[in-house]
């Protein structure tokens, strides 16, 4: 039976799964990594394919998912700076070893596919996708295509601008999505308190009157970020995944009501505003996905 592997890779670890054409899980397996050593990422991904193949014959397609700015071709991460060296410009057909291509997205844009395919944007073809962690990825499907843009930059969400009076973020936009409610600014939005947002959370949810101003604060600006993209892509539904969506009823009630008084209905059709379904493999999912349309 043809099979498909999906790869996701991450800052210290590694998601893959295993899967048919129609969606069906064989396995799903996580390994870790150590960032400090060079390339020991791809050397992981490369015994990764070697023991799925080992086991189940070769694999009709492979597909990566990765964090950083994917070639249009989707041959490559060309630019993902100060992490995974090595990565920027990597040809994983070569590395591999394989015979066919293998495509590399985006790890939101992977994530969105995967969640289209087998999890909560299954049956939209007008939906965007935010993946709220360390920092924020974003995509969006239009017409049911995946946005990729002219080089590439098209759904990234996160480094939209909601602050122009803010310091710039990675990308130099100013006040961004992502320095707005991302896990790599809550030691800053929170003068030292916290080092994590899982514990601002706790700390909101115990009572804590300053946390709650802090963390309601940005959930505020996320829900004014939704309805604004909803004016520019007129979606169906808008997909909230990564790890601070684990916050669950911390986030969605006010995130929801928020969103519900800023957000531009003038026909009375509200977008439904939903937690992803696939969790940490949502990337690898994609991956898997994407690699089969090419097959």
């Amino acid at each position: 039976m043809p099979y498909a592997i999906g790869i996701d890779l991450g800052g210290t670890n590694i998601k893959s799964v295993v899967v048919s054409p129609e969606g069906e899980t064989f396995s799903k397996s996580e390994v870790t990594f150590d960032p400090a050593v060079l390339m020991d990422w791809g050397q992981k991904i490369r015994g990764i394919v070697q023991k799925v193949e080992a086991e189940h014959g070769e694999a009709a397609a492979i597909g990566l998912s990765a964090p950083g700015l994917a070639a249009r071709d989707g041959s490559a991460i060309v630019r993902m700076p100060e992490r995974l060296q090595g990565l920027e410009g990597l040809n994983w057909q070569q590395y591999l070893g394989f015979a066919r291509p293998v495509p590399i997205l985006n790890d939101a844009h992977s994530a969105l596919l995967g969640e289209a395919w087998l999890g909560a944007a299954r049956g939209f073809k007008d939906v965007f996708m935010l993946t709220l962690g360390t920092g924020v990825g974003g995509a969006a499907l239009v017409d049911g295509r995946l946005l990729c843009g002219h080089i590439g930059r098209g759904g990234h969400l996160g480094h939209i601008c909601l602050d122009p009076g803010a310091p710039p973020g990675i990308t130099g936009m100013p006040g961004s999505l992502e320095d707005t409610i991302g896990n790599c600014t809550v030691w800053a939005r929170t003068n030292g308190r916290f080092q994590f947002t899982r514990d601002l959370v706790e700390a909101h949810t115990a009572g804590d009157r300053e946390a709650s101003r802090i963390w309601l604060d940005s959930v505020r600006r996320l829900a004014c970020a939704i309805a604004s993209l909803i004016n520019v892509l007129d979606p169906e539904a808008a997909i909230i995944g990564g790890g601070i969506a684990r916050a669950g009823t911390a986030l969605f009630d006010p995130l929801q009501e928020w969103v519900r008084q800023f957000e531009w209905a003038p026909t009375g059709t509200h977008v439904k505003i939903l937690p992803a379904q696939l969790g940490e493999f949502a990337g690898a999912y994609g991956a898997a996905r994407n690699a089969l349309t090419k097959y």
